[in-house]
């Protein structure tokens, strides 16, 4: 059996060794240099030895760093190479397969209700998603194209990046539950995503009842409590009280009436939505495709969105 240090921290010290830079390497992983130094810091607890000689301005290899680095650049060349080695194969004859890598909650409310179209636009692409909210590296050979939901996206390395949608949060419910007012938010349960309660910078109810005014009336941290975006939003729907939603994410639901936006305002707006691809990738035309599909579809949301204002 053999026993290896975890594959982020070597994925994380090959970049930085590759690049001397964490910040380089951080961008090429799409995660903070922060946590590309956490990494490495695993990386040399678990090995007992220093990897970098780090300086003011620079950082350099040590004896142990010059001995490693080679052989993990080779071997995650060697990887890359036999994934698409692979994804090759897999594709239905007469088709290429194409990956897109999206958050769990676009996937499964915006992008799968898509997929007809897309198929229909383009027989001979075999498009399969992948959800997840891990971030994929690009540059791996697990994903061709990417969603991504934040302030900017991580930019350099070859990562063309185009923005889609921005959020729009607001409360929305189940019909039945007849909400006309905040002074109903009193009497039906708050359901909220573990996310939501956790992260500082989230988009949750407590930072919707200061926009409204009400924050001292609603008490902000009762309610349901759902691990991820998607039961929470599968007890909105059953009925079980008013979710804090992305409103381009449950156009579809509020459109076919399966849901209501009680009020217009107001709306939470913060982050966006973006899709990122290698550069190289895009010249493939099934790629391409994929791409093109993706910002033609920023139109129908955009319209959303503003609707939502």
């Amino acid at each position: 059996m053999r026993k290896l240090p975890p594959l982020s921290a070597l994925r994380a010290f090959e970049a930085t060794a590759r690049h001397l830079s964490m910040k380089r390497a951080a961008d090429e992983l799409s995660v903070t240099p922060t946590a590309v130094s956490h990494q490495i810091r695993r990386l040399e607890d678990a090995l007992g030895v220093v990897l970098f000689e780090r300086h003011v301005r620079a950082l350099r290899l040590s004896a142990a760093g010059e001995q490693l680095y080679p052989v993990l650049n080779t071997g995650f060349d060697a990887f890359a190479q036999a994934i698409e080695a692979i994804r090759g194969t897999q594709a239905q004859p007469g088709r290429q397969r194409v990956t897109l890598t999206a958050p769990m909650g676009l996937a499964a409310r915006w992008l799968v209700p898509r997929l007809g179209e897309f198929a229909t636009q383009h027989p001979e692409v075999d498009l399969r998603i992948h959800a997840s909210d891990t971030v994929v590296d690009l540059h791996g050979g697990s994903a061709d194209v990417a969603v991504r939901y934040g302030d900017t996206p991580a930019m350099g390395n070859g990562l063309v990046t185009e923005r889609l949608f921005g959020d729009a949060y607001a409360p929305v419910c189940h019909p039945g539950l007849k909400v006309q007012s905040h002074d109903d938010l009193t009497r039906v349960p708050l359901i909220h995503s573990e996310w939501q309660r956790t992260l500082p910078q989230a988009i949750g109810w407590p930072m919707w009842a200061r926009a409204a005014g009400i924050e001292h009336t609603l008490k902000t941290d009762a309610g349901i409590v759902l691990s991820d975006d998607g039961h929470a939003m599968s007890a909105a729907m059953a009925g079980q009280g008013v979710i804090l939603a992305n409103l381009p994410l449950v156009r579809d639901a509020l459109e076919a009436g399966t849901l209501v936006q009680p009020f217009a305002a107001p709306v939470i707006q913060r982050y966006a939505f973006w899709a990122v691809a290698p550069s190289a990738r895009l010249e493939d035309a099934a790629v391409r495709a994929v791409w093109d599909w993706l910002c033609a579809c920023r139109e129908t949301a955009a319209r959303l969105h503003r609707s939502a204002q």
